[in-house]
């Protein structure tokens, strides 16, 4: 196992292949296991490093709340330390947030962006109160909290068809230390809006929707990339393309990341 420390605060990553890096972030309740995979994959021809958000797999949890930029600052860090100077960074649900967050704070260090199922929009207000709630209930029933919310994320259609891989994702979810799911409810909680990022230009941007996502509405998140250079790559299925599109995101990203 690969970390450094932030905040004296311990961070997970893999390195992988060699060439023009390509950094990956997991989503909530996820962690870098999910793009084994891809790192397979686009090591062949790039640099593959994954990172362990704060309070996910094998990083310990900061605090009380994990904010969008500490995730950011500590992603940076990983890169100072490999001595990566730029790179390609795709993110995805939270791990896009965080990716947003670093395109803000450390501009200069990204290539391309890809945003997979996540948004640069800040959460309604509807969505707070559903944050707070996600605290109340998972503090109450922990198992059956991240076993809910994990089957959640896929598309209705998708849910028989996937069903190992949805146990599978479960498995990974429940490695999650409540203190880290917590922190990080919270941190999603009071992002900020970056739409602004985006509408700016500074690197190439890919956005990556499912058209039946659960979680963020596709009608709603399109208009983000309205009059942006931005990519939009729509799948009919839910919050996990990694999954439930597995193949087809595989060309998509091996095409933008060219």
């Amino acid at each position: 196992m690969k970390t450094i420390l932030y905040k004296n605060t311990k961070i997970s990553y893999s390195d992988s292949g060699q060439g023009n890096a390509i950094v990956l972030l997991h989503g909530f309740l996820e962690n870098k296991k999910m793009w084994q995979e891809y790192v397979t994959l686009f090591s062949e021809n790039y640099r593959v490093v994954t990172i362990d958000l704060l309070g996910h797999g094998e990083s310990d949890s900061l605090g009380y709340v994990h904010s969008m930029e500490d995730n950011a600052n500590a992603v940076h860090e990983v890169l100072e330390h490999l001595k990566i100077e730029k790179a390609i960074v795709a993110g995805h649900s939270m791990g896009g947030y965080v990716a947003l967050a670093l395109a803000e704070l450390h501009p200069d260090s990204i290539r391309k962006l890809v945003l997979l199922n996540s948004t640069s929009k800040e959460d309604s207000a509807e969505k707070k109160l559903n944050r707070t709630r996600a605290i109340k209930a998972v503090k109450q029933n922990y198992v059956s909290f991240v076993s809910l919310a994990v089957a959640n994320l896929f598309s209705e259609d998708n849910r028989t068809r996937l069903a190992a891989e949805i146990e599978e994702t479960k498995v990974q979810a429940l490695q999650t230390p409540l203190q880290g799911i917590v922190a990080s409810l919270e941190g999603m909680k009071i992002r900020k809006d970056r739409e602004a990022l985006l509408r700016e230009n500074l690197f190439p941007v890919l956005l990556v929707l499912g058209k039946k996502d659960p979680v963020l509405n596709y009608e709603e998140n399109i208009t983000q990339i309205k009059d942006t250079t931005a990519e939009l790559v729509s799948f009919d299925d839910g919050h996990m393309s990694h999954i439930e599109n597995k193949e087809e995101l595989k060309i998509v990203l091996a095409d933008f990341f060219k």
